[in-house]
This record gives C-alpha cells, sequence and structure tokens, in this order.
C-alpha cells in the first residue's frame, strides 16, 4: 500500500487564501537591514552563497518552506504535500541597488516586490537579499504568505535563521528527500476518513463531557460570552468610509520610521495604560492630523476602527508555523481633538476587551466557523467583506529581542514589518520592537496614497503631542 503524506489547513491559515484577490494580497513582508562589512566576498560584494548556504541549512528546521498547496478535490479545501520539485534558487534571489544605494530607493524596491503576488504552485515564500544599500549595509526583504505565518511565528523564523551572537559555522544542510503526495482520489477518501472519524470522536466524547459537567457547561459559557462580546464590538457593522478607505489597486508604497523604545515607555509610565495602548494613541493621533492637513476631511463625525491582532500562541507552541492570532476591533477616537482625552479612550476601549476576553471570543468565532467550505469562505469574502468593512486599518505590534542579533557575522540593525493591506484599506501599520528601538513600517496602496510619508511624519508628530503629556503628568 503507498504511504503519502499531506497536511490540512487549519480554518484560520485557509482564510487568508480565501481573503486574496487579485488586489489583496495576503503576504507579510519585512525589511532587515545588515552590516554589510562581515559576509563581504572578495569581488566587494556580498557573499551570495554563504547566505545562501546558510539559510539551506536551516530549512530542516521549518519544513512548511518545501511545500505547497493542493486542494482537496470535491470542496477545494487547501493542504500542504511536499513539493517534489522545489528548488531553492527560485525562492532566494540576490539583486542590488544602483550603488550607493538610498533608503528610499530600498523602499521603492520592498514596495515593487509586494506589489506581486506569490505563485500558488510553489512553496509561498521569497527571500530577496539586496546589496548595495549606502553606509556600507545590505537588506533581507522576506515575503511569506499568511496563510504560513504570523507575527508571532515570524520572531520564531528570526531566531532559527539568527544568532544572539556573530557566529561564522554554517550547519550541514542534510540531503532533502520530499514525501510522496497523494492523488486527487487518495486525497478525497482520506479527507472524507478523517472527517468521519473526527464525528465519531465527538459522539464518543459525550460520555465523558457528561462526566466533567459542570466545568464543560462553564467553559462553553465563558466562550460563548467572549464571542458575543466580540461580535458586538463592530464585526457584524461597518465601519465608516474614510479618504484613507480607497478601492485598492495591486501596486504598493513602503516607508518606514522608527522611535526610541525608552520614549514611548516613558509615556506609558506617565499616563498609564500598556505600549499597546501607546501604539494605537500614536495611529490615532497621526489618522487624525494626516486625514486634515492631507485630505482637508472633517473626522468629528467619524467612526474609526483598527484590527489589532492578539497573539494567542502558548510557550508551548513557539516555532511552530501557521497563525494563531486573534483579532481586537479598537476603537481609534479619530473626531477627538485632544489627546488626553483621545489616549483616555484608548486605555478604556482595550480595557473593556480584556475584561470581556474578546481575544477568547475571536478565536472560538474562529472554531465555530472552522466548518465552513472553503469555496463558500471565498465567495463570501468576496462579495460581503469589502461592502461590510468592519474596520479602517490594520495595527499589528510585534514584539522583538531587545538585544542585537546576528546572521551569521553581520549584526542585523533594523527589521520593519508589513502587514497585507485588506480590501478598501488604503494604509496598513506593523510594528517591530528591537534592541531598544520601536520600528515602524507603513504599507500604503500606491495610487491612493502618493503621500504616504506624510503619515510618516504625522506619526512622529503625535508621539511629540503625547511626550508633552507626560512630561506635564
Amino acid at each position: 500500500m503507498t504511504q503519502f503524506h499531506y497536511e490540512p489547513l487549519s480554518y484560520l491559515d485557509a482564510s487568508f487564501l480565501a481573503l486574496e484577490s487579485p488586489t489583496a494580497h495576503m503576504h507579510v513582508t519585512g525589511v532587515a537591514l545588515f552590516d554589510a562589512a562581515p559576509l563581504k566576498a572578495d569581488d566587494g560584494g556580498i557573499d551570495i552563497e554563504r547566505i545562501k548556504d546558510h539559510v539551506r541549512s536551516k530549512l530542516q528546521y521549518i519544513p512548511r518552506y518545501t511545500q505547497k498547496l493542493e486542494w482537496v478535490p470535491y470542496d477545494r479545501r487547501p493542504v500542504w504535500v511536499d513539493d517534489s520539485a522545489f528548488n531553492f534558487d527560485y525562492h532566494v534571489r540576490h539583486t542590488s541597488l544602483p550603488r550607493p544605494g538610498t533608503d528610499d530607493q530600498l523602499k521603492d524596491l520592498a514596495g515593487r516586490i509586494v506589489s506581486t503576488k506569490l505563485d500558488r504552485t510553489k512553496p509561498l515564500w521569497e527571500l530577496w537579499v539586496v546589496e548595495g544599500v549606502s553606509s556600507d549595509r545590505f537588506a533581507i526583504i522576506a515575503k511569506i504568505h499568511h496563510c504560513m505565518i504570523d507575527g508571532m511565528s515570524g520572531v520564531d523564523l528570526t531566531t532559527i535563521l539568527m544568532n544572539v551572537i556573530p557566529d561564522s559555522d554554517i550547519e550541514d544542510a542534510p540531503e532533502w528527500e520530499p514525501r510522496t503526495a497523494p492523488t486527487p482520489t487518495q486525497l478525497a477518501v482520506a479527507e472524507a476518513a478523517r472527517f468521519t472519524r473526527r464525528v465519531i470522536d465527538g459522539l464518543s466524547s459525550v460520555g465523558e463531557a457528561v462526566k466533567e459537567g459542570k466545568t464543560i457547561s462553564d467553559r462553553a459559557i465563558d466562550k460563548s460570552a467572549a464571542a458575543m462580546s466580540s461580535l458586538r464590538s463592530g464585526w457584524l457593522t461597518p465601519s465608516d468610509r474614510t479618504p484613507l478607505n480607497p478601492d485598492l489597486g495591486p501596486n504598493r508604497r513602503f516607508n518606514w520610521t522608527e522611535m526610541d523604545l525608552g520614549d514611548v515607555k516613558q509615556v506609558k509610565n506617565s499616563l498609564g495604560g500598556s505600549l499597546n495602548d501607546v501604539v494605537l494613541a500614536i495611529v490615532a493621533g497621526a489618522v487624525r492630523r494626516f486625514l486634515i492637513d492631507r485630505r482637508d476631511f472633517d473626522p468629528s463625525a467619524s467612526e474609526f476602527r483598527a484590527m489589532n491582532p492578539v497573539s494567542t500562541r502558548s510557550s508551548g507552541t513557539a516555532g511552530q508555523m501557521g497563525n494563531q492570532v486573534a483579532m481586537w476591533l479598537v476603537d481609534l477616537p479619530i473626531a477627538e481633538p485632544d489627546p488626553a482625552a483621545r489616549f483616555e479612550s484608548i486605555k478604556e476601549s482595550t480595557k473593556n476587551l480584556k475584561e470581556t476576553n474578546q481575544a477568547l471570543g475571536a478565536a472560538t468565532l474562529v472554531e465555530l466557523s472552522s466548518g465552513t467550505p472553503i469555496t463558500l469562505l471565498s465567495m463570501a469574502n468576496r462579495m460581503v467583506g469589502p461592502r461590510i468593512r468592519p474596520f479602517n486599518m490594520t495595527v499589528t505590534n510585534i514584539p522583538g529581542p531587545q538585544f542585537p542579533m546576528y546572521l551569521l557575522e553581520s549584526q542585523m540593525i533594523a527589521n520593519y514589518p508589513m502587514v497585507p493591506l485588506w480590501a478598501q484599506h488604503g494604509l496598513g501599520v506593523a510594528l517591530f520592537s528591537y534592541n531598544g528601538r520601536l520600528l515602524w513600517g507603513i504599507q500604503a496602496d500606491y495610487d491612493a496614497m502618493p503621500d504616504s510619508a506624510d503619515f510618516v511624519d504625522a506619526l512622529q508628530s503625535a508621539l511629540k503631542e503625547l511626550q508633552e503629556l507626560a512630561t506635564d503628568a
């Protein structure tokens, strides 16, 4: 009997495939900058072969990177299978800026790279090694589909590819042998059998459920209450449309900025709340300023919501691929002209989200929806999603190491993340804290946001407002 191997995608992972459209790309991207001097070749360029050998040696720890998608024939659910035609050189690419390459040129290149979809017939990732960056630096632009990765597992991958000390050693890469993928008929039969087993297992667990009685009942009530609170937070009602919510094209711009993590923590310590509250308040102030100054738009009557991902990843799941994240909906009070009142409003909103356990609620909604056929999910996302638009912007804040990290001997200087733009989202904000700095990545629609650099300036102005409040406090 022929043995074959495949892995079904979780509902949440599959939803990121269904959300993708010709103008909404669902890949996560980041631009990491490194000191080039330790990795120079004899010709003065970057030693690309050493970097390739290093990346190749780490694939044994992240097998998803050698897998591609296949689809169950009768309902088009996606599964992972080993790619028997895997070509490492297709995924790890080498390019250069015209020397001396500026940060603006690197941002333009990152925008072009993120503007194209990943090829679904191959493993869903690309790694671009970019040399010729000014100040003796090189960059790595990593592009990975969201169905493979969330922010926290992205940090796990960073720890696999990097080290806390400079290290010239490269592991031996074992010869990779793909496991046999099922034929369409085998896949259909295996998935039908798996569904039947789940039903039988559910029936057989009824006796245990009766024995546990009150504990299970209480847990179900908690999850139901959290799910209802999550729904009431705005998932079933449309947010207001603003100039930051245009119809998207396929092309993107990328910009970045950074803040001293100590400065942001000082605001938190003076005004209360969490670091995430300060980040959301900075974004709210920047959105208000940008809409007034750059779009001549009065936000006084606008309800503006941010989707704020919250990790549900436990310490026991560190290193596992896939998404383990739930979504908060947070009202950003852009109608409020007083920065102190804006900050207090955000603190109250996030406090309520925590007290009503809406991370659990959002995760429960995903769990309850896990039986939705992928074809129906895809149609619903395309027909309903843009019309409802329950939030205006994604703001995701990813904690990183507060000490230097190294790729072989080269120290990572910075790592600016990019979050995908959902339908009618002209801007997306992602942050990564690293080595005492808060690194902001701003992805924007190319045509609707030609002045996205002004939004970056507005972020810095919003921080200064909060710092003045903190000083007065």
